[in-house]
């Protein structure tokens, strides 16, 4: 799936999920970041396949690190988004690097049961991942569940902000 919000559904709902863990933002926008790979071979017209280094669990960690890495200036722009979306935010190194390589790992796994010419555990030339995967889970039916992230996410954020917003109220009184 190059390039498309449907990672954002499982990606949202698991950050939300695990956000004690986990910084939310860089999570989420590893999703982001490892499509680059993508929208450069095909804006490059590097044909096939398009799904190459990054989309590997070896590779993605590479670009997981890094991403994490990178997102670090940027706590204060997240911790500003964070606070306008009623979160806490608390977020370093380590909590950073860790969630960009679960993020792009998350991401990986999903195009692995998606698209054929993932190769997951790259340098071997496995795409039994796919293979597997892809009798029990068709397309359409991956498509389906990262789209029913969509609603399930939006539900445990709103709770996620009931309490924090509960809890602001308690320390305020």
């Amino acid at each position: 799936m190059p390039i498309t919000p449907y990672h954002f559904g499982p990606s949202g709902f698991i950050g939300l999920l695990f956000k004690r863990w986990l910084d939310l933002p860089v999570f989420v926008l590893a999703n982001v970041a490892v499509d680059l790979e993508v929208a450069a071979i095909v804006l490059l017209q590097l044909g096939h396949p398009v799904h190459r280094y990054a989309h590997t669990l070896l590779g993605g960690a590479v670009v997981g690190i890094l991403w994490g890495l990178l997102a670090l200036p940027l706590r204060p722009w997240f911790a500003g988004l964070m606070r306008l979306l009623h979160l806490p935010y608390q977020t370093g190194l380590a909590k950073s690097v860790l969630s960009g390589v679960l993020g792009v790992w998350l991401h990986v796994l999903i195009d692995g049961i998606y698209h054929r010419d993932v190769r997951l555990v790259w340098p071997a030339d496995a795409t039994a991942f796919w293979r597997v995967t892809s009798r029990h889970l068709p397309e359409s039916r991956v498509e389906d569940l990262c789209v029913l992230f969509f609603p399930a996410t939006v539900i445990l954020y709103l709770i996620l902000m009931a309490r924090q917003q509960r809890r602001e109220r308690v320390g305020r009184q």
